[in-house]
């Protein structure tokens, strides 16, 4: 299920999404947008609201990745995409890990 590849120069990983393969960014935009969308400020806080993140707070998070990639169409389609919440959840640590 979904072969991943990892460009951890860029800290982007692609992950295929709604039957494509997609690229997922934490750049500092992506960052400030996921921190804003969670109510969380830095990385320490962030790692700790990662833990407990409901379908809604994964979505926004996703978002902001993918638009980090450059994916704004899906980024903007997200709630009607046909997206697997494992897949989404395993993309989105994946970003993350790479972002490190």
């Amino acid at each position: 299920h979904g072969g991943m590849t990892a460009n951890g120069a860029r800290g982007e990983v692609s992950a295929r999404l709604a039957g494509a393969e997609r690229k997922l960014c934490l750049t500092l935009g992506a960052l400030a947008e996921i921190e804003t969308a969670l109510g969380v400020e830095g990385l320490d806080g962030l790692a700790e609201r990662m833990r407990r993140l409901s379908a809604r707070d994964l979505t926004a998070v996703l978002a902001a990745l993918l638009r980090g990639g450059g994916e704004r169409e899906l980024a903007n389609e997200l709630d009607t995409a046909a997206i697997d919440p494992r897949e989404a959840a395993e993309a989105v640590a994946r970003a993350f890990a790479a972002a490190r």
